[in-house]
């Protein structure tokens, strides 16, 4: 999956990004590469979801996939 990220440079130094295809999705960094290592995180915990919420009966399966 390819997701766009908007690049801000921010007033204060450093960057922050946004990925407008999920709301709320934001990071921010003092240099570009942890930056970047922290709009995967937030991408990440965005579109995790917490197996707790679902109902699973027996016939049901849990995977997980790489995005």
């Amino acid at each position: 999956m390819k997701l766009k990220v908007i690049v801000h440079e921010a007033e204060e130094g450093g960057y922050w990004a946004e990925v407008p295809s999920i709301p709320g999705c934001v990071t921010q960094g003092e240099t570009f590469d942890e930056l970047l290592g922290n709009i995967y995180e937030a991408v990440e915990g965005c579109l995790s979801v917490d197996i707790d919420e679902a109902t699973i009966t027996g016939s049901d399966k849990v995977m997980e996939i790489a995005v």
